[in-house]
């Protein structure tokens, strides 16, 4: 009890560089997802389209999934130095796979006849795609961005690591200053879980209300 009551006074007393803190995470984890979507939306409708290419793409970016973020960052510091940048890039290797996965899976699960239907009235592939295609796939590309905004939230902590800020510096510090410290490690860990599973909960039930729309 007396962990947490260290912990609530940090936080009531430090609310200038809590926020600070917290902004920087958020950033990080919204330009990576940002890219995450931008990158895996465009390679898994690239995918879904073309089943010569689908293979290659898939089991490269699967390939670099298996790869840790802090290995990434590592490599990353000899090339760009330490900082937001080779966080960033980092974080967006990691949200492109489960994008792309679902991205592919969600067009290539739209009925053919519904397209075929939609080629028939006379409208052009690009607008099957954003009037057809997307709204029926639309439910699985959410859950592919629920779990990209998890993971990238989460990993986002190892950024402080290399001096890209952020809720992690709270963590590392709890972790370096020794027993005394753990209500830093606590104020940084709760707060990333809190933003976690509101990430989970919101796009959960923008999952669900697409699905009630499209599949009424």
């Amino acid at each position: 009890m007396q962990l947490l009551d260290s912990t609530w006074q940090y936080f009531l007393t430090h609310q200038s560089e809590f926020w600070a803190k917290t902004a920087v995470h958020l950033r990080l984890s919204a330009a990576a997802l940002l890219i995450g979507i931008v990158v895996g939306v465009t390679l898994g409708v690239l995918a879904a389209r073309n089943k010569a290419a689908s293979p290659w793409i898939t089991n490269v970016i699967g390939a670099l999934r298996s790869i840790p973020s802090l290995a990434i960052m590592a490599v990353m510091l000899p090339l760009i130095g330490i900082g937001f940048l080779p966080a960033l890039i980092a974080l967006a290797i990691l949200a492109i796979p489960p994008i792309l996965i679902n991205t592919q899976a969600g067009f290539a699960s739209v009925d053919p006849a519904i397209v075929e239907a939609a080629r028939g009235m006379g409208m052009a592939s690009l607008n099957i795609a954003w009037q057809v295609e997307l709204p029926l796939a639309l439910p699985v590309l959410i859950a592919g961005f629920r779990t990209a905004a998890v993971e990238v939230l989460a990993s986002a902590t190892v950024g402080a690591i290399i001096g890209a800020g952020g809720l992690g510096e709270y963590i590392f510090a709890g972790l370096s200053l020794g027993p005394a410290y753990i209500y830093l490690m606590l104020v940084g860990a709760i707060t990333i879980a809190f933003l976690t599973l509101t990430a989970e909960v919101t796009l959960n039930g923008i999952e669900a209300l697409a699905r009630r729309r499209y599949y009424r």
